[in-house]
């Protein structure tokens, strides 16, 4: 198959190891580490703290991060969870109390622990072949010697610098204003923090002086998070969850996060034959838009923190489920009755992937929520403390329901396959709702359409959006949206550069051979670096 939608990129092949980011320097240091020797974790963080410095609005060591690792050796998915919970303060009452029905994304209440740091030192600890130190050196020499902004980052520094809420949020400004494309901007507060946990691991993050700095800064602004909450942050090694699909197996991390969403449309999906209706197909779009908002209407229902859930994550993947699920989507119209849920605010996020020489692989997200997170800036140090507390339900019959020391509904998700117990696809999409329709169409790209990494990123890809609206790249073929229109699908034509499509990254290796392909996203600065 050769898809028309050319993106002008071609995979990338190599046989030593591969690293695919949103961002080159990010990149190129993972690979850095990759020939130092290192796993395909010390990669994974070197390259998500090289992007929490060069893409500060959409990441960082005081957002979350979800990863999922391949042991080679072992033949096993591991799943970690480094996401936060509320703090031990947390009242939904008093914002309740305030006549809002919801938690704003800027304010201090919305903040819950940083996970990044207890992250980023787990996957160290338990696989990585290189000390703490080594792997963030990169990030610190381009938070104190400085880097120059790409366009893209540029631009969404722009977008969202009205969000620094606290005059701390200048450090992350040129003299107020955004830096433009080729300034050279560096973060001497980072460097500090970045160093300070280089030398003192997770435990200098939630314990020290910086973890002191968040909770005087919380203190005065009116923030729920307490010492105890930080030093008592970890992150878990969790079961990951599965499903199969049409001979492969697709991972995802389980609750509190969206993977369900994913694991569910396949299975629905699976009960059609995607294949035959054709690739970029009407009927196909049809279907797998179909599937995804069956998905969406269980888990914004249904996921939460394990603890609150009411329904299981067994349940939810049920092969006879998503069978009598199937059999509720007209070939003919749409079903407006499918919900997709609460709206989540557009989020700013970044997916990178790894694999070494010895087969071992690492899917990794890391983000802050919103735009600039919080918007709230610990003072000296560069930190910018995400918002994913604005994700928390204030309906108190809802699973997802604030509560203090909980996890709030997760949209971040690191995504594998295998096939015949060896690793396939390590691959992500980044973009809130978008992660899990992204990783959705990239399966069925792979399985049922035999597309390549690049292909697959390349292709035009569909985004549901609230209540019935659904988000078509302007680059698919007409047809499509005309024939959604007709079964009653509110269609809304985006640009390719329009972030609710996501941005992905995808890397294969075939178990025989040995030899790493790798795909990027076309839509963003997405680069693939390989040896």
């Amino acid at each position: 198959m050769n898809p028309k939608f050319d993106s002008r990129r071609s995979n990338i092949r190599c046989l030593n190891g591969m690293v695919a980011t949103s961002q080159p320097l990010a990149s190129e240091a993972g690979l850095e580490m990759l020939k130092k020797g290192g796993h395909a974790v010390d990669a994974a963080v070197a390259s998500a703290a090289v992007l929490n410095v060069v893409e500060p609005a959409s990441t960082g060591i005081g957002g979350d991060l979800f990863a999922l690792v391949w042991d080679n050796r072992g033949k096993k998915v591991h799943a970690l969870n480094a996401s936060g919970r509320s703090g031990s303060l947390a009242d939904p009452y008093k914002i309740l109390n305030q006549n809002q029905t919801s938690i704003s994304d800027i304010s201090p209440v919305s903040i819950t622990v940083p996970g990044a740091a207890s992250g980023w030192d787990e996957l160290i600890t338990r696989f990585g072949h290189l000390s703490i130190s080594e792997v963030l050196q990169p990030a610190i020499s381009y938070a104190s010697d400085g880097f120059p902004v790409s366009e893209i980052i540029a631009s969404q520094w722009k977008n969202n610098l009205h969000r620094l809420s606290n005059i701390a949020g200048h450090e992350l400004t040129i003299n107020g204003r955004s830096p433009e494309a080729g300034e050279i901007f560096s973060n001497l507060g980072l460097a500090r923090v970045l160093q300070d946990v280089a030398s003192g691991g997770a435990d200098a993050f939630y314990k020290g002086d910086i973890a002191n700095q968040i909770l005087n800064y919380l203190s005065e602004h009116g923030g729920w998070l307490t010492a105890e909450d930080l030093a008592g942050h970890r992150a878990d090694w969790v079961e990951p969850a599965c499903t199969s699909y049409r001979g492969v197996t697709a991972w995802e991390c389980p609750p509190n996060t969206q993977g369900l969403h994913v694991l569910i449309a396949l299975n629905i999906a699976e009960q059609f034959d995607i294949r035959k209706m054709g690739f970029q197909e009407p009927e196909t779009y049809h279907h797998l838009i179909e599937a995804m908002r069956l998905s969406f209407s269980d888990g914004f229902a249904h996921i939460s923190d394990p603890s609150s859930m009411r329904i299981s994550v067994d349940q939810l993947l049920s092969k006879d489920y998503a069978a009598d699920r199937a059999k509720t989507i007209d070939p003919d119209k749409t079903n407006l009755n499918f919900s997709t849920g609460y709206e989540i605010p557009h989020s700013d996020t970044v997916y990178l992937t790894v694999i070494d020489r010895e087969g071992n692989a690492c899917s990794l997200i890391n983000s802050i929520y919103s735009g600039f997170g919080s918007g709230h800036v610990i003072p000296g140090t560069g930190v910018v403390l995400q918002s994913r507390g604005a994700s928390f339900s204030l309906d108190p019959h809802h699973p997802n329901y604030l509560q203090p020391g909980k996890r709030p509904f997760h949209t971040l998700i690191p995504g594998m396959a295998t096939k015949n117990d060896e690793l396939w696809i390590s691959y992500g999409v980044m973009g809130t709702v978008q992660q899990a329709q992204g990783h959705f169409q990239m399966m069925v790209n792979m399985v049922d359409f035999d597309l390549s990494p690049q292909e697959s990123l390349n292709a035009p890809r569909f985004s549901v959006r609230t209540g019935e609206g659904i988000g078509i790249e302007s680059f698919a073929d007409g047809e499509i949206s005309r024939s959604l229109d007709r079964k009653g699908h509110k269609v809304i034509i985006g640009e390719p550069d329009n972030l609710i499509f996501g941005g992905g990254q995808i890397i294969q290796r075939d178990p025989v051979t040995g030899v790493i392909t790798g795909g990027t996203e076309p839509r963003q600065d997405g680069s693939v670096a390989a040896w």
